[in-house]
């Protein structure tokens, strides 16, 4: 199996924005609740977000109040979907990888990677997260994780063979998805020697789409857009939707929220 190189996330999902947009599913309200209840998000709070992307999140943070909302995007075409969806005065959008953009340190109140954190070397990116963060700042690590190993997914189990020959670093080790292996994403915390607060949600559901649904997420994966058989994937995808479900596909989905915050 291939493994996908990090840096091919910095590109991976520009090529539709629309579509990205329209089909990965939204984040459940009650991390937002969390973002606001425990971490303090509130009006004039100072936020940077990396790997923004199309605005899953994004949107909901403007809507709370962050002011500036630095949102740390390295594809051209995703800052630019990003851009035009969400003029707010607020957004800031920076055109370059995490690791090297310049962002004044112990300025923000919260920091923020929705289901993008998997794609960076993580002992590096923390320390540079604890650099950002004012003291008792916090760090917010959130993922939409498709695939639930506690939970029957017959449409896994028919499809999985389609999708071995590549692995993306969200899959994880062991079995077990990188937003999902506690254990390990604490660990690393505690490794950082700054951290401090260190609380893991999680919260499991349903998405139930369509065959043509379908067939537009599985577009989105990385595993899929790193195939150069990656029309031929899809089609199969969809005849077995149509053929074998019915064209109703249920996934079972985990929502992680990883949140800790910067000692004083």
């Amino acid at each position: 199996m291939t493994e996908i190189e990090r840096s091919f996330g910095r590109h991976a999902f520009g090529d539709d924005p629309a579509n990205y947009n329209a089909v990965r599913p939204s984040y459940p309200d009650w991390v937002f609740d969390m973002l606001g209840s425990t971490c303090g998000l509130e009006p004039g709070s100072a936020v940077f977000e990396i790997g923004a992307g199309t605005g899953t999140a994004t949107r909901r943070v403007l809507r709370m109040g962050a002011a500036p909302l630095i949102a740390i995007e390295p594809d051209r075409r995703l800052a630019g979907f990003l851009r035009h969806t969400y003029p707010s005065p607020n957004l800031q959008i920076l055109i370059e990888p995490f690791e090297t953009a310049e962002l004044s340190e112990r300025a923000f109140d919260l920091g923020l990677a929705a289901t993008a954190f998997h794609w960076l070397h993580e002992a590096v990116a923390l320390a540079k997260i604890a650099r950002l963060l004012k003291p008792r700042g916090w760090w917010a690590a959130l993922w939409n994780v498709f695939g639930d190993n506690s939970r029957r997914d017959p449409f896994h189990e028919a499809t999985k063979g389609l999708l071995s020959d590549s692995k993306s670093p969200s899959a994880g080790t062991g079995g077990v998805p990188f937003a999902l292996d506690t254990t390990a994403r604490i660990a690393a915390l505690h490794r950082a020697e700054a951290f401090e607060g260190i609380e893991h949600h999680v919260s499991r559901w349903e998405l139930v789409l369509t065959a043509e649904q379908t067939v537009a997420l599985y577009a989105t994966y990385s595993d899929v857009a790193a195939r150069p058989d990656r029309a031929q994937v899809l089609g199969e995808l969809r005849r077995i939707a149509e053929n074998d479900f019915a064209g109703r596909v249920t996934r079972n989905m985990s929502t992680s929220l990883l949140l800790a915050r910067r000692r004083s």
